[in-house]
């Protein structure tokens, strides 16, 4: 079995960011909510107790015991998760004088520890607390101060214990990476041989098990996601995998036809499904954004649905499912699973009798593009935005029609390709187009025009949880506007959106 940190989620905005940086470091680790820890196994080389939004002087503070982990594992408290080791010890722990929020400095660090092995005297970290540990056991040992925070790390004597008040994870944390392969590589052992070559090795031959000789059906969107699943898949069981490609009249510009062509060139097994009237139909008259997303998915289960039934005995559908999917889709507060409205998580009706196969369901974004680079798909795939699966329907403000789409692609088209070639493509995290429902005047010429406005949207982000809009060059903002407005009838003013998330979302609706 695979070596694994386990990362217990007390509720922190950072536990993705913990496992981020412990994959960063070729160890493989699963994050579980507090309340449904699963049981130690061998392969369990350590655990790591991330921060939360909670006081442990709570009455309903989150509980985790502890015995049968202590001592026969090591174990890292993160910010919460060390006030509670603190607290289960006759430690004690206060609120703090004043709020705890940003960036210190360790005036003191003890670098003969294992866990401060290497660390520099005042390196910046960053603090987020309301309590402070005012007071630790007698078999406890301070390693690590700032002036403000006395107890900003310490560790059990003769036990590999360990609490540390700042969050090691997030970038401010300047030196956090080296906390973070002290506890991973140097206490835990872990052997860092969690590597794209071994997934991609190790997941072929357990699809090739768990598969056999059935049939597997997929849709794929022309993402990275479903490119990448699609192609472990067809690594372990070849033809019998069966791909449906739909055209749901909400792609880009030529997109269709582009995305088909890409996956012949992979050897895929690809139908394509030409259905934008059935979705321009379903979508007829509808202007509230839910309500057009339930019409596009509905649509879509439909159609994909009457193809799947057009091959016979298929047992399996395919899922471009990846990690934080998992994660976001079940809440830290319960056992009782939440399930958000996500087009990976929840899968199709139950009347399609199939079982579900999610080869990418224990990587983040980027190691999915790693293993997809590992697998030799064209970075025309790998390297693409993000994009809705509902298209551009929910960049449609208002009734989505034919018309709508089809000067939306246009405009769409000219910003995109707009990037690429001033090689700012890459450096934009997502970009797309607006439609919305409003009208400007204008003039043209000598004509008074009364014409659509679009707005142009380009974030930088590293995972979609933050995003802050993007510094474009002001010339080649004013070259994109004068070519849409220009080359586009119908449209007569663009703007820009320069808002971050949060407070706003990259997509309108």
């Amino acid at each position: 079995m695979t070596e694994q940190i386990l990362i217990v989620d007390f509720g922190s905005q950072y536990t993705q960011l913990i496992a981020r940086r412990v994959r960063e470091l070729n160890v493989y680790c699963e994050i579980h909510p507090f309340n449904n820890v699963p049981p130690l196994t061998n392969n369990i080389k350590g655990v790591i107790l991330s921060g939360g939004p909670n006081s442990v002087l709570d009455n309903d503070a989150p509980q985790l015991d502890l015995k049968g982990i202590r001592g026969s594992i090591p174990v890292l408290g993160v910010c919460y998760g060390a006030q509670f080791i603190a607290s289960q010890n006759g430690g004690k722990v206060s609120p703090s004088q004043h709020r705890e929020y940003g960036r210190a400095h360790l005036s003191r660090v003890d670098t003969h520890d294992h866990l401060m092995k290497e660390m520099s005297l005042n390196s910046q970290v960053w603090m987020s607390h309301a309590d402070t540990i005012t007071l630790l056991s007698d078999n406890y040992q301070i390693i690590a101060s700032t002036d403000d925070v006395e107890v900003a790390a310490f560790k059990v004597v003769d036990e590999p214990t360990y609490g540390i008040q700042f969050h090691p994870e997030v970038t401010h944390s300047e030196e956090g990476k080296i906390v973070l392969r002290n506890f991973v590589v140097h206490i835990c052992r872990c052997a860092q041989d969690w590597t794209p070559d071994i997934f991609v090795e190790s997941t072929v031959a357990s699809l090739r098990e768990k598969l056999g000789q059935d049939k597997v059906v997929m849709g794929l969107s022309g993402g990275v996601d479903s490119s990448v699943a699609a192609t472990l898949i067809h690594r372990a069981i070849g033809d019998q995998l069966y791909c449906i490609f739909v055209d749901n009249g909400l792609l880009r510009k030529l997109e269709f036809e582009q995305v088909l062509s890409s996956y012949e060139d992979m050897g895929l097994n690809v139908v394509g499904v030409d259905a934008k009237v059935r979705f321009y139909q379903a979508l007829e008259g509808i202007q509230d954004p839910e309500t057009k997303r339930k019409a596009i998915g509905k649509t879509f289960i439909d159609i994909f649905d009457e193809e799947a039934h057009r091959i016979q005995h298929v047992k399996w559908l395919g899922q471009g499912t990846i990690y934080p999917d998992i994660i976001e889709s079940v809440s830290v507060k319960g056992p009782s699973a939440t399930i958000k409205s996500h087009h990976n998580v929840g899968g199709l009706p139950d009347y399609m009798n199939l079982q579900v196969v999610e080869p990418l369901c224990t990587l983040f974004k980027d190691e999915v593009r790693q293993v997809g680079q590992t697998l030799g798909i064209s970075n025309t795939i790998l390297g693409r935005h993000p994009f809705p699966g509902p298209g551009l329907g929910i960049r449609i403000l208002g009734e989505v029609t034919e018309a709508r789409v089809n000067l939306l692609q246009n405009v769409d088209h000219i910003f995109i390709e707009g990037l690429k070639k001033h090689n700012l493509y890459h450096s934009v995290w997502q970009a797309g187009v607006i439609l919305l429902p409003v009208q400007s005047v204008g003039v043209m010429g000598d004509e008074r025009t009364y014409e659509n406005v679009v707005c142009l949207r380009a974030v930088t982000s590293v995972d979609g949880m933050t995003a802050d809009w993007s510094h474009l060059p002001y010339e080649f903002m004013g070259e994109m506007s004068n070519k849409i407005i220009n080359q586009v009838k119908g449209v007569n003013r663009v703007v820009y959106d320069i808002s971050s998330k949060p407070p706003a979302t990259i997509e309108w609706e």
